[in-house]
């Protein structure tokens, strides 16, 4: 068998038995709980929708075991003190609380809402910019075994700071579907979102159950594209969360990101190249993925089917 005829070979091989690349997209509808009508037709969208729980709102424990019982995950959408000088809702979560205070709290909202398994902020930029304030938080958390949805309502959350060291698990809000409740403009950030999905490998979208997002969703959802894939949360957890990751251009499409030297402050290591005959490389290639195991077994099998 000739070099090309083995390297052939063995490519189909690896084509055969590797995943296809997909984008993972997780959607998240916060402030659930006093809209049961709108509610209702979330929880009529695929299971891989999440949804994120007011523990004081009247409706807390019907729709978070409503949601539950359709098989979505659900959050404790637990309200944090925002910058902005206005009235707070009962159990805001305050940086000068107590860590008593902040235990009790999220005690009493775990309570409230069941099945939780994880725990997302409302509003909350004083809050998630205050690194003794979450390291409070995230002590608290741990004993419940909760991760944490950093809505990102502000840039320099301390959220991931935070966890470190507690064993909590944080991952971020990369897009919000209705900041305007426009249809056309919930589209646009809809479709930002599968772009990001796309370009980064995953990002979670949160959306709120106004009646515009859920036509907008009931649109969208069943003409995602074939390499976007919804997931939960809970599933983008082992990923890498992008620090400071590059904005879409202003027109909406991915470009290739630029390579980075990943050594800061460090020279790039100069190489001398030096050529090597095509046929030599050829050999090189073929006899190294020949010699990899999960390929024989393929090409045996594949052997006798297509009597290479």
């Amino acid at each position: 068998m000739s070099q090309l005829q083995k390297l052939a070979q063995a490519l189909m091989a690896i084509a055969i038995t590797s995943p296809a690349w997909a984008g993972n997209l997780s959607i998240v509808i916060d402030d659930f709980g006093y809209r049961p009508t709108q509610e209702q037709q979330v929880l009529q969208m695929p299971a891989a929708i999440s949804v994120a729980v007011l523990p004081n709102a009247p409706h807390a424990r019907e729709m978070a075991t409503k949601a539950h019982q359709s098989g979505h995950e659900v959050l404790i959408h637990l309200p944090m003190a925002p910058l902005s000088k206005q009235p707070l809702e009962k159990d805001t979560l305050r940086p000068d609380m107590s860590a008593e205070e902040i235990a009790r709290i999220i005690r009493e909202a775990a309570a409230a809402v069941p099945y939780a398994v994880g725990l997302n902020n409302h509003m909350g930029s004083a809050m998630t910019s205050s690194l003794p304030g979450m390291q409070k938080v995230m002590q608290v958390l741990s004993h419940y075994n909760f991760y944490f949805l950093d809505s990102m309502t502000i840039g320099n959350s301390q959220a991931s700071r935070a966890a470190a060291g507690t064993g909590v698990k944080v991952v971020k809000r990369r897009v919000f579907l209705d900041d305007s409740q426009n249809e056309a403009d919930i589209r646009v950030q809809f479709a930002r979102a599968v772009h990001l999905a796309q370009r980064d490998g995953s990002a979670i979208a949160i959306g709120h159950p106004h009646p515009s997002t859920v036509r907008v969703l009931q649109q969208m959802l069943p003409t995602l594209p074939a390499d976007i894939t919804l997931v939960r949360p809970s599933q983008l957890l082992n990923e890498a969360q992008l620090v400071n990751p590059a904005p879409l251009p202003s027109d909406g499409k991915t470009r290739p990101l630029k390579p980075r030297n990943p050594f800061r402050g460090g020279a790039v290591c100069r190489v001398k190249v030096v050529p090597v005959p095509a046929t030599r490389a050829l050999k090189v290639i073929s006899d190294s993925i020949e010699s990899n195991q999960m390929v024989q077994e393929i090409s045996k099998k594949l052997s006798v089917k297509f009597h290479f």
